[in-house]
């Protein structure tokens, strides 16, 4: 069975990253398809000269392009890939003249910035394989637009599972047959029509599931800068530890709530086809990282990771005005939707006189002004008192399947927090009792992770239920 290896922006973001990349390639049997990012900091650039031709600064637009095109044309040479230096050269050309026609018009549409995305993780997908032909592993560079089969919502596109399968098949199954490896390049797709599309900001991690999906993959490998998923973010908690091992709904939780490894949506296609998913250091490969299966076995813990998302607003509906009245919620998250704002934690009341929800800070007191024009004469009649938002909060969640049906669990967490002087702004935990959720000012952020943190995972406590 094959195996999917992805490489992230880090991984082949130099020459000593590439050959390091190659190597662990190398010593993966075949059957084996190879899935890379944009080097590091390469998609920001394109979005930069976007934004740029959008402006009419073409030439600034350009200067983006003249960097990146440096870039890559060194990566080549220090690789000795120089035969591929042309047609690095022409995704540089094609991506320039975009943004020429870009700049004439002075509008970007969604469908053009996606075409500029591409050029990034084509570069790498050329630059890596190269680099492994240098190994003496014949490789193909593929374009993902011929193999994702992509609905046509730009910038943000979700794959067409049966359209995938096959042209997944097809193409990458020819490769393989020719005893070659294939090089994807991840983040985009096409539509049925051939037009590029992107799968989101971070997206290369999804593309890399999708393809382990549509070919029946033994196991997704993916490849970052750090040993898999941690207690914490180390750079909050010193004592932050890597996670052996993650159950897909774990992970999920983990990674929708800030965890930088893995993109919210990757787990999505291997839940749904049982292929395990191990996260994995480039820079480290001996290191065992984590493991990410559909169920985990008991191993005592109760709060596995501590993870948290900040630059966040709390908006809050209040009134007595509100208790008992059908659809009053519906209301409220109908004009949510109409102005396109994600909800991220949602908190109501029993007595049903309040409801509050966490929205990204940005879009907080335009949502507060079409709350109140939906809630007009509500508020005129006081039977909602006020609209608020406050801002900035984060929201801090302490994730683990341990959690479920352990008593207590809920108490050790508010009681760590009450030590560490945290002030808790509203709670959410969902009946699966996998995650319990909280929101917290962005200033006691920190402190919040570091005490949920040491109360689960302190010195000689490890993961225990103690």
């Amino acid at each position: 069975m094959i195996k999917i290896l992805k490489f992230g922006g880090t991984s082949v973001g130099s020459a000593d990253a590439v050959r390091r990349a190659t190597r662990i390639v190398k010593d993966v049997a075949a059957p084996r398809c190879v899935v890379v990012s944009a080097t590091a900091g390469t998609t920001d650039r394109l979005a930069q000269a976007a934004d740029a031709a959008e402006r009419g600064d073409g030439a600034a637009a350009r200067g983006h392009v003249v960097d990146l095109r440096a870039r890559h044309a060194r990566l080549a040479e220090e690789l000795d890939a120089t035969a591929i230096v042309r047609e690095l050269e022409g995704l540089a050309e094609a991506t320039d003249a975009l943004l020429d026609a870009i700049a004439l018009l002075q509008e970007c549409t969604a469908r053009s910035r996606d075409a500029i995305w591409a050029y990034g993780e084509r570069a790498s997908s050329l630059i890596v394989a190269a680099a492994l032909e240098q190994l003496g592993i014949r490789s193909t560079a593929v374009d993902g637009a011929g193999v994702l089969i992509t609905d046509d919502v730009f910038g943000n596109a979700s794959p067409l599972v049966e359209r995938t399968r096959e042209a997944a098949r097809q193409r990458i199954s020819a490769i393989l047959g020719e005893g070659r490896t294939p090089v994807v390049t991840g983040f985009i797709g096409s539509t049925a029509d051939g037009v590029v599309t992107t799968l989101g900001r971070g997206g290369s991690d999804y593309s890399a599931a999708i393809l382990a999906a549509a070919l029946d993959a033994e196991e997704l490998l993916i490849y970052t800068d750090v040993s898999g998923v941690m207690s914490a973010d180390p750079r909050i908690v010193a004592g932050a530890k890597p996670l052996p091992s993650l159950s897909y709904a774990e992970a999920a939780e983990l990674s929708y709530f800030g965890a930088k490894v893995i993109h919210p949506r990757t787990v999505l296609p291997a839940i749904e086809a049982g292929i395990p998913v191990r996260i994995l250091n480039t820079f480290a490969p001996n290191d065992p990282g984590t493991t990410i299966t559909r169920a985990t076995p008991r191993d005592g813990s109760v709060v596995k990771a501590t993870t948290s998302l900040g630059g966040l607003a709390l908006v809050t509906v209040a009134g007595a005005g509100m208790s008992g009245v059908p659809g009053f919620a519906a209301r409220v998250f109908d004009t949510t939707a109409a102005e396109q704002v994600s909800v991220l934690m949602i908190s109501q009341s029993s007595s049903e006189n309040s409801i509050c929800f966490v929205v990204p800070a940005e879009t907080g007191e335009r949502l507060k002004h079409a709350l109140e024009r939906m809630l007009a004469r509500e508020l005129a009649r006081h039977d909602v008192e006020r609209v608020t938002v406050e801002a900035p909060i984060a929201i801090v969640a302490a994730v683990g399947e341990g959690m479920r049906g352990t008593p207590g669990v809920a108490a050790r967490v508010f009681g760590a927090l009450g030590k560490a002087g945290v002030n808790v702004v509203a709670i959410a935990q969902g009946s699966s009792e996998l995650n319990i959720s909280l929101c917290v000012g962005e200033r006691e952020r920190e402190a919040a992770v570091r005490a949920i943190h040491e109360e689960f995972h302190s010195e000689g406590d490890g993961l225990s239920m103690s």
